[in-house]
């Protein structure tokens, strides 16, 4: 089962508690994320104090670094130069690595249902990968609390760009455990808007939703995209033998494509972003 709504509560545990059982994989392989979708992700925020929530090993907050270097000059004129920057994170592990990978960064324990700062202490939040593990019907209020008035919550994702034939093709061969749905541009736009905000309208603290995607890429070789996929929660959650063929079933294909079959490449990717505003 790949569409989070699919899963029990139980299953929604496992698999977003799996990570940590990779976390240096996931540090060394997944992706970081295009500037242009943070630089959009955080338009109008009245300040420059970031939350990056679920931050993981610190990919997103990585590149919420790396903003005052590519962005900076126009980010700064609106929001301040440089972010001040807070990353909250539930595993352990993986908070292990977000602290050894950037020991600049504030770093605590929390969670997205219990996040451990003040009542709007933050001009943004922003999520890696991670929002629709979130329970929103409890995070939902949370988020509203520690944003300040006219903030903006974004989820960003990477997804396969499954426009390239060969991108495509890798997807028919692992199938959804490894490259799902919620991992290819179509199926993103109609899951995440109804799925993984919290409530808008009229009763609620946000506003109405706004989606955008921006061009993105991963340079990889063979091998580390395999080591890529086994970071996704459906392949860490298998029995060890499916998961050693599924793979398996990677690795053959990627090894027999003349894209992917000698020396690095760029994976195809879009950043994904869903925003939405606090009412001030």
């Amino acid at each position: 089962m790949t569409f989070t709504h699919a899963l029990t509560d139980a299953e929604r545990q496992r698999h977003s508690s799996s990570f940590g059982t990779a976390a240096g994989a996931y540090a060394a392989h997944r992706p970081d994320y295009a500037p242009e979708a943070v630089r959009w992700a955080l338009a109008g925020a009245p300040g420059p104090r970031v939350l990056d929530l679920g931050a993981g090993t610190g990919k997103l907050t990585g590149t919420l670094l790396g903003l005052d270097d590519t962005l900076g000059n126009t980010l700064g004129a609106t929001l301040g130069n440089p972010l001040d920057i807070t990353a909250v994170e539930p595993d352990a592990a993986m908070l292990a690595e977000l602290r050894r990978g950037l020991p600049s960064v504030r770093a605590l324990q929390g969670s997205a249902e219990s996040i451990p700062l003040p009542d709007g202490s933050v001009d943004a939040v922003v999520s890696g990968n991670a929002m629709h593990w979130f329970d929103m019907a409890v995070a939902g209020p949370e988020i509203a609390r520690v944003l300040a008035p006219g903030g903006v919550l974004a989820g960003l994702w990477n997804v396969f760009d499954d426009a390239t034939d060969w991108v495509a093709g890798l997807a028919k061969v692992t199938g959804p455990a490894a490259i799902g749905p919620r991992d290819v541009p179509a199926a993103w736009r109609i899951e995440t808007a109804e799925l993984h905000l919290p409530r808008t309208g009229a009763d609620s603290p946000f506003h109405a939703p706004e989606q955008a995607e921006f061009p993105h890429g991963h340079r990889r070789t063979a091998e580390s995209l395999v080591a890529t996929l086994g970071t996704k929660a459906g392949v860490l959650v298998m029995p060890e033998d499916e998961r050693s063929e599924l793979l398996a079933r990677a690795r053959t294909y990627l090894a027999g494509h003349p894209v992917t079959a000698e020396g690095e490449f760029t994976l195809p990717l879009l950043t994904s972003v869903l925003r939405v505003r606090r009412r001030a």
